[in-house]
C-alpha cells in the first residue's frame, strides 16, 4: 500500500507541476500530462519511475469517463441540428485525412491492417485539446460554434470507427484484408454480431436507463445521481468488454442512454471534476508508454503522419466549412484549429496493439504525432487570422466576389419557402445517391474478399494464369460498378439543379435575373455532393482494391470536369454583380432626389436581382478609420467576410474597386455578404481613425 501511495503521489504531483507550467506558457495542458508520463515512465529510468501497473487501471477509468461524457453530449435533436454543416465538414475531412494516412502507411511498407489503423487514428481531432485551448484563449462566437459542431460529428464518426475496428480485431489477424485471413462469411458474421450487440444494448437500455435516471434525479441528491451514472458507465463498459468489444464503446452507449433522460446537463456538470481527474491520469499513463527509441527509429513515419494530419485537416475542414456557407475567413480559422489528434487516436492505436493486429511501433508513433500536432495547435490558431487574410487577398477577383456572396446563398437556401413536393424529390434523390454509393462499396468489398476463389474458379474454366484471372475479376467488378458510378454522377447533378432552383426560383415571366447566381450555386453544389459522397467511398474501399487501382484518380477527374463549369459560372457572375450594383446606386440616387423612401426601394431591388447577398449602402464618415486606406490594407473582407461591390464618389461616378482602391471621405460603398458579415463590416468602418488598426485577436476569432 505504501508503494502504491508513493507512486500515486509521484504521478499526480509531477502531472500537476507540469500542467501548471504548460498552462503558464500558453501550451496545451495535455502536453504537460504526456511529458509527466514520460518522466515517470519506464523509458526514462531514474528515481521517479513508478509502477506502470498502477496507471493502467486508472487510465481505463479515464477512458470510460471520457467516453461516457461524450455520450452525454449526443442526442438526436443535436445531431439533426449539426448534420447540414458540421456533418458535411467532418465527413469530407475525415475521409480525406483517413485516405491520406492509409496511403502513407502503404508507402512506408506497413501492412494493410496497420495502414487502416493509421488512417483511423489520424482522422479524428482532439476534443480535449481544442476545448482546453479555446477556454484558455477565450475564443468564442461563430468560430467556436463551427469547430465544436465539427467535433461532435467527428466524435460520432470515431465511435463508428471504434465499433468496426473492435469487431474487426476479433478475428482479422491476417496481414491484409485481401488475404485468406478475412473472408466474406467472417465479415458478415462480425457485422451481424456487432449490430445485434448494439440493438440489444440500445433497446434494453432505452427501457431502463432513462426512467431510472429520471427517478434518481427527482430524489434531489447529487451524490446519488453521480453514483448511478458511474454505475451505468462501468456496467456498460463491462458488458461491452465481455462481448469482445472496447470498454470505450460500452461507456459511450451508457452516456447516450443517460442523455435520453433529459438530465444530461446536470449529470455532465456533476461528473466533470471526476472526469477531469481521471482524464489527466489517462494522458499521464499514455505518456508512460512513450518510447523515445521507437520514435527515433520511426521518425520518417512520424514526420509523414504529422504532415498528413496538418495538411489534410486544414484542406479538408477549409473546403467543407466553406461549402457549408461559413466564408473564407472562418473556414480557414476553423481548419487551423482542428489540425491535431488526441485521445481517440490513443484509444484506436491501443486497441490494435492489444489485439495483436498491428505491431507495437504504431502506439509510440501515434503518441508522437499527437504531441507534435498538439504543440502546433496554439500557434496555428494564433496565425489563422493572418493566414485567412493572405489567402483571401491572393484569390482571383471573380472568386473573391463569389466567396463573399456564397454564404448568403446558403442562408437563402436554408430560409427558402419549403415546397413540399420539391423537398420530397430532393430527399428521394439523396436516398438514391446513398444507395448508389452503398452498392458500389458492397460490390468492391465483396469482390475483394472473393477475388482469390473467383480467380481460381476462372483459372479452372479458362486457360488463364492466376494474375490474369484476378485482373479479370477486377475488371468485372468495375464493369458492374460503372452503372452505379454514372448514376451517382447524374443524381449529384440533378440534386445541384433542384437545390439551386430552391434558393433562386426560376422566373416564368420575362427575363430571368437569377440565372447567374443560380448557375454558380449549382456548380458548387454539384462539386460538394460529388466530393462528399466520393471521398468516404474511396476511404472505405481503398483497402479492398488492388494497390494499382486508381480509384482516387476517378474522383479527381470527376471533380476536375465539374470545376470547368464552376469557373465559367464565377466569371459570368461578375457581370451580374456589376449590373446589379450599378442599378442599386442609380435607383437610390434617383429616390434620394425625389425624396422617396430609399430603403423600401432597396428591398425591391434585392427581390428583383437575387443573388447579391444582403447589399447595404454605407457612407464613409469624416472620422472613419477607412479614410486614406486601401481595401487591401483595411482587410475588410478578410476580417468580416463582407466585400465592397462598388464605390460611388459622386452622383454617377461609380468605381468597381480592386484591392488597391483607397477609400475617401464621403465615399458611398455598397457592401454585401451574409447579414452577419455586412453588419461586422459596417461596425469596422464606423470605428474612428485614431483607433488601433485592425481587430484584437479575440475580435478576429469571435
Amino acid at each position: 500500500m505504501t508503494s502504491a501511495l508513493a507512486d500515486l503521489a509521484v504521478i499526480t504531483g509531477v502531472a500537476a507541476l507540469l500542467a501548471t507550467l504548460f498552462q503558464r506558457l500558453g501550451l496545451p495542458v495535455v502536453l504537460g500530462y504526456l511529458l509527466a508520463g514520460l518522466l515517470v515512465g519506464p523509458h526514462a529510468p531514474h528515481f521517479l519511475v513508478v509502477d506502470p501497473g498502477l496507471a493502467h487501471p486508472l487510465s481505463d477509468i479515464g477512458v470510460i469517463l471520457i467516453m461516457f461524457s461524450l455520450g452525454l453530449e449526443f442526442s438526436l435533436r443535436r445531431l439533426v441540428r449539426i448534420a447540414p454543416s458540421g456533418g458535411i465538414v467532418a465527413l469530407i475531412e475525415c475521409s480525406l485525412v483517413g485516405w491520406l494516412a492509409y496511403f502513407s502507411g502503404k508507402l512506408l511498407g506497413w501492412s494493410t491492417t496497420e495502414s487502416i489503423f493509421a488512417g483511423a487514428l489520424c482522422a479524428i481531432s482532439s476534443t480535449t485539446i481544442i476545448a482546453k485551448t479555446f477556454t484558455e484563449k477565450g475564443i468564442h462566437g461563430r468560430l467556436s460554434e463551427i469547430v465544436f459542431g465539427v467535433l461532435v460529428a467527428e466524435d460520432l464518426i470515431a465511435i463508428l470507427l471504434l465499433a468496426v475496428l473492435t469487431a474487426f480485431t476479433a478475428g482479422g489477424r491476417a496481414d491484409g484484408l485481401t488475404g485468406t485471413g478475412l473472408s466474406a462469411a467472417f465479415l458478415g458474421r462480425t457485422t451481424l454480431r456487432l449490430l445485434v450487440f448494439l440493438a440489444l444494448m440500445l433497446a434494453g437500455g432505452m427501457l431502463v436507463v432513462p426512467r431510472s435516471i429520471r427517478f434518481v434525479a427527482r430524489l434531489g441528491r447529487a451524490e446519488t445521481l453521480v453514483m448511478a451514472c458511474l454505475g451505468l458507465a462501468f456496467g456498460f463498459a463491462f458488458l461491452a468488454q465481455k462481448a469482445g468489444y472496447s470498454v470505450a464503446l460500452g461507456a459511450f452507449l451508457a452516456g447516450a442512454l443517460v442523455a435520453e433522460s433529459g438530465e444530461s446537463r446536470l449529470a455532465e456538470r456533476l461528473l466533470r471534476p471526476i472526469r477531469d481527474i481521471f482524464a489527466g491520469v489517462f494522458f499521464v499513463s499514455i505518456g508512460m508508454l512513450i518510447d523515445p527509441g521507437a520514435i527515433r527509429q520511426h521518425a520518417a513515419a512520424v514526420a509523414m503522419l504529422v504532415a498528413v494530419v496538418v495538411t489534410g485537416k486544414v484542406l479538408g475542414v477549409a473546403v467543407g466549412a466553406f461549402v457549408a456557407g461559413n466564408g473564407v475567413r472562418l473556414s480557414i480559422q476553423s481548419s487551423m484549429s482542428l489540425a491535431q489528434i488526441g485521445e481517440f487516436s490513443f484509444i484506436i492505436a491501443g486497441l490494435g496493439t492489444a489485439a495483436g493486429v498491428v505491431r507495437g511501433f504504431l502506439f509510440p508513433v501515434a503518441i508522437a504525432v499527437s504531441a507534435i500536432t498538439a504543440l502546433l495547435t496554439p500557434f496555428l490558431i494564433r496565425g489563422s487570422s493572418a493566414c485567412a487574410a493572405y489567402v483571401d487577398r491572393r484569390l482571383p477577383h471573380a472568386v473573391q466576389t463569389y466567396a463573399a456572396l456564397y454564404g448568403s446563398w446558403v442562408q437563402a437556401l436554408g430560409s427558402s419557402r419549403r415546397r413540399t413536393g420539391e423537398w420530397a424529390r430532393i430527399r428521394r434523390l439523396a436516398g438514391f445517391l446513398l444507395l448508389d454509393v452503398a452498392l458500389i462499396a458492397v460490390l468492391v468489398v465483396a469482390s475483394s474478399l472473393a477475388r482469390n476463389p473467383l480467380a481460381e474458379a476462372l483459372s479452372r474454366v479458362l486457360p488463364l494464369r492466376p494474375v490474369l484471372a484476378r485482373a479479370l475479376v477486377t475488371l468485372l467488378t468495375f464493369t458492374l460498378a460503372l452503372p452505379f458510378l454514372l448514376g451517382a454522377l447524374r443524381v449529384a447533378r440533378r440534386l445541384g439543379l433542384l437545390l439551386s432552383e430552391e434558393a433562386f426560383p426560376k422566373s416564368h415571366h420575362g427575363l430571368d435575373l437569377a440565372e447567374a447566381p443560380r448557375r454558380a450555386l449549382r456548380s458548387t453544389l454539384e462539386l460538394t455532393i460529388l466530393f462528399a459522397s466520393g471521398a468516404p467511398l474511396i476511404a472505405l474501399t481503398q483497402p479492398f482494391l488492388p494497390a494499382q487501382f486508381p480509384f482516387a484518380v476517378v474522383l479527381i477527374l470527376g471533380v476536375a470536369l465539374l470545376a470547368i463549369p464552376f469557373w465559367r459560372s464565377t466569371t459570368h457572375l461578375q457581370g451580374h454583380v456589376r449590373a446589379g450594383t450599378q442599378a442599386i446606386l442609380e435607383t437610390l440616387a434617383a429616390q434620394s432626389r425625389s425624396g422617396q423612401d430609399g430603403v423600401a426601394k432597396l428591398d425591391e431591388l434585392r427581390a428583383m436581382m437575387p443573388g447579391l447577398g444582403e447589399p447595404i449602402v454605407h457612407a464613409i464618415g469624416a472620422s472613419s478609420k477607412g479614410i486614406g486606406r486601401s481595401l487591401k490594407d483595411l482587410n475588410l473582407r478578410g476580417l468580416t467576410g463582407a466585400t465592397v461591390l462598388a464605390i460611388e464618389r459622386a452622383p454617377g461616378d461609380i468605381v468597381f474597386p480592386t484591392a488597391d482602391e483607397i477609400l475617401r471621405e464621403n465615399d458611398t460603398v455598397v457592401l454585401t455578404g451574409t447579414r452577419e458579415a455586412v453588419s461586422a463590416a459596417q461596425d469596422l468602418l464606423r470605428q474612428p481613425g485614431k483607433a488601433t488598426p485592425g481587430f484584437t485577436d479575440g475580435d478576429m476569432v469571435g
